[in-house]
């Protein structure tokens, strides 16, 4: 695989007496020392680590790609391997074709967004990311819409994976309903489970300016598959439209949903009381014998079933 390649190559680099370092005493939270690139991913990739540092650092390395060629380069992508990995992975989990082209376009994508990403501009190593997942998602549009081969050699191309919450973030930035960070902010706290407080805090903005952020996107989002569900139902395997808003309605209604309370409480002044079952008449006559007023004969009440006996335990 094309990031395998990529992964044996990184690995020269950072291996040996002398690997590629970057100057931790240039960065804030880096180690004042020469650190190895591959400990540099590692601090980056770290919760603690802040969103400054991480432009900062990405800013460096991709300065050194533009400037210094093939060794930085090669650096870049190892540093952003694990992210790589990840959306290559996660465009191949539901693709029965080559996953090799995948890999290759998702490579493809990263390096051809390092010469022009602008580097003012915060949040780096996310616009590469995205880039890098644009381009692997095209190539695996441009495989399922091919035409299908003649012959009875050849079977119907698998369905589309659009079960994946990924794809569609991704369409939508590629059809400017969201931004990248939009996207990147909804994939991170609705899917990945990160919290809306710590988003806030790598993104350097209040709790409640992120909530209403995300809270805009998602109304957005939400008309866009709303408004392509209603442009055209498709065959019952399902377009990302009627798939995602199946989703979104079960995940709704999962999150809603609260457990019944296990006994019904009276209202009153003082402290709630679980309400008992009434119990019936105890008189001559109540009961099931005393309806009608005349008792029943004994032939009609029924006989109780007989025990049953105790399954064997098998030694």
């Amino acid at each position: 695989m094309p990031l395998d390649t990529a992964r044996a190559a990184f690995s020269w680099l950072v291996t040996g007496p002398h690997p590629v370092c970057v100057d931790g005493r240039l960065f804030a939270g880096l180690p004042d020392r020469l650190v190895p690139l591959n400990e540099v991913r590692d601090l980056l990739l770290r919760r603690r680590c802040g969103q400054a540092t991480r432009d900062a650092v990405w800013a460096h390395l991709v300065l050194r790609s533009r400037t210094e060629g093939t060794t930085w380069t090669v650096g870049c992508v190892g540093v952003a391997l694990p992210g790589l990995t990840r959306i290559a992975s996660c465009l191949s989990a539901r693709f029965a074709g080559d996953t090799a082209d995948i890999h290759a376009a998702v490579l493809v994508g990263f390096l051809a967004e390092l010469p022009r990403v602008d580097l003012r501009r915060p949040r780096i190593m996310l616009r590469l990311r995205w880039a890098a997942y644009r381009s692997g998602h095209a190539t695996v549009r441009e495989a399922l819409d091919a035409p299908v081969p003649s012959g009875s050699g050849f079977r119907p191309l698998p369905s589309q994976p659009w079960g994946h919450p990924d794809f569609v973030l991704a369409r939508a930035v590629a059809d400017t309903v969201l931004t990248a960070e939009e996207a990147e902010l909804i994939g991170s706290t609705r899917l990945e489970g990160l919290p809306l407080a710590e988003a806030a805090q790598q993104r350097g903005a209040t709790y409640e300016a992120i909530k209403k952020t995300r809270r805009r996107a998602e109304l957005r989002l939400l008309a866009y598959l709303c408004a392509e569900n209603a442009d055209g139902a498709r065959d019952a395997g399902g377009d990302v439209a009627v798939q995602v808003a199946d989703t979104l309605a079960v995940t709704a209604a999962a999150r809603t949903t609260t457990e019944l309370p296990a006994a019904v409480t009276h209202r009153g002044g003082g402290a709630g009381q679980k309400s008992r079952a009434r119990m019936s008449r105890r008189g001559s006559d109540s009961g099931v014998q005393g309806c009608g007023g005349h008792p029943a004969t004994p032939s009609a009440i029924s006989s109780p079933a007989p025990s049953t006996q105790e399954a064997p335990r098998c030694a």
